[in-house]
């Protein structure tokens, strides 16, 4: 079937949807040779199928602000595949979020599940709920009145949150706390909690570790490593921080690190300390990343301007980008300078930061690039070990965790590399690679179940 034809029927039916069909046209294009080989996937109409989500689940949330004043949200829950398991994916609080933005995560989920070998089926959720500038309370209040209505289509077997933007350990620590009061029971039916209650080791490193490993396989392909690369990361958040601390263990370098103001490029390399310094900032005082520069004046800070068609950060000279941000953060004219500056590697922290524009620049460029779906996939791996820990009533060690991650990030890469040589992949290996390993894997357990 042409590819005009079945992208034409999806964008058809989700009209107005710009990053899920983005998503759906990554993907179509790199299993492309999958559904010209085996008819079986296109009588079956599997990939547009897994484009469609089995629920699609959206409520109102009314909760009371510090001021006594009622507040109206909009949840949701996109249940997307359950092929391969319960359905498994993070909660966002954004102003951004709407089903364009949870279909295509949701989307997305489905193949980074996938390569994890776990049995993970796939989801995403959240409000358009703003958590900055809100106090303590508030959070908790609308943490509760979201879990209120959340909670009936939530179990151990069915569907199992996680974090994401704006949902962080206190948020997790909130809702987790409605669900048991609401069901009377303690279940692991939300993954990230903390340590000392039902959680597990290197969960909230898990993403930012794993995607420095997965790293450090595509650099040993070429007999390489981080030892002494300068490196661009975006983001301060979770993902970010964690990366930057890998980094700096691997013996790499890390210069940079974003919000949404602006970004700070520290040419004498981010060390333990400032890494310490950035922690507090974003995660203790819940400040702005520019608060930087007052304990380090020796860096620069530079603002953001909506007016560029480029962001200053990616073209900054470096040997490997780390893009742990948000969606869409790196254009073509990014691409560009960082093919110029002549980077070596991006792997992806975040969720499709890089536009289809961009992806095309990299085609080809020779610059290695390994899409989040495989890059970012350890936090949904480790996610799936609390799962394990909770449903054995067990809490394994931090170095029993790690080496599983470890494992799991190197099984990931050595998929992508044999999807990619099984169907004569010469460019954007790992692109293509990840895209089809995850979609034989659930396209497998879709024919195998039946028309359900």
């Amino acid at each position: 079937m042409a590819k005009n034809e079945v992208l034409s029927r999806i964008t058809k039916r989700n009209p107005n949807q710009p990053e899920f069909i983005q998503s759906v046209e990554e993907v179509y294009d790199s299993v492309k040779p999958v559904l010209d080989k085996h008819s079986i996937y296109r009588d079956l109409k599997i990939f547009e199928r897994m484009t469609e989500p089995e629920r699609l689940i959206s409520f109102r949330v009314n909760w009371v602000d510090d001021n006594n004043e009622i507040q109206v949200n909009r949840g949701y829950r996109v249940q997307m595949n359950s092929s391969l398991g319960p359905f498994k994916g993070g909660l966002r609080f954004h102003p951004s979020v709407n089903y364009s933005i949870l279909k295509f995560l949701a989307f997305e989920q489905t193949f980074k599940n996938a390569l994890t070998g776990m049995p993970l089926g796939s989801g995403k959720g959240g409000s358009d709920f703003n958590p900055k500038g809100k106090s303590k309370d508030e959070i908790m209040r609308f943490c509760q009145a979201f879990m209120n209505e959340l909670f009936r289509h939530l179990g151990q077997f069915t569907d199992i949150p996680a974090g994401d933007i704006g949902v962080g350990g206190r948020e997790i620590g909130y809702l987790f706390g409605q669900y048991k009061k609401l069901q009377n029971e303690f279940t692991g039916v939300i993954t990230g909690k903390n340590v000392k209650w039902g959680g597990s080791w290197v969960r909230i490193e898990a993403t930012g570790f794993g995607l420095i490993y997965f790293a450090c396989n595509m650099l040993g392909e070429k007999n390489d490593s981080l030892k002494g690369k300068r490196c661009l990361v975006s983001g301060a958040g979770n993902v970010a921080q964690h990366a930057i601390e890998k980094i700096i263990e691997m013996g790499g370098t890390p210069v940079t690190a974003s919000d949404s103001s602006g970004f700070i490029y520290d040419e004498e390399g981010i060390d333990e300390k400032k890494l310490k310094v950035i922690m507090d900032i974003k995660n203790k005082r819940r400040g702005r990343i520019k608060e930087y520069i007052d304990e380090f004046p020796n860096a620069e800070y530079h603002e953001t301007s909506k007016n560029d068609d480029y962001n200053e950060l990616w073209n900054i000279p470096a040997d490997c980008a780390f893009p742990c941000a948000t969606q869409n953060e790196i254009n073509d004219k990014d691409v560009k300078n960082l093919i110029d500056n002549k980077i070596q590697l991006i792997a992806e922290g975040a969720n499709m930061p890089v536009t289809s524009e961009g992806q095309e620049l990299l085609r080809g460029s020779g610059v290695m690039y390994a899409p989040g779906k495989a890059s970012n996939a350890g936090g949904v791996a480790v996610s799936s070990i609390e799962m394990t820990q909770n449903r054995m009533g067990e809490s394994w060690t931090r170095e029993k965790v790690n080496k599983q991650l470890m494992k799991i990030m190197n099984t990931i890469h050595k998929d992508c590399l044999e999807a990619a040589k099984e169907y004569n992949i010469k460019d954007s290996i790992y692109l293509d690679g990840a895209n089809i390993a995850g979609f034989i894997r659930v396209g497998d357990a879709m024919v195998e179940q039946g028309i359900v």
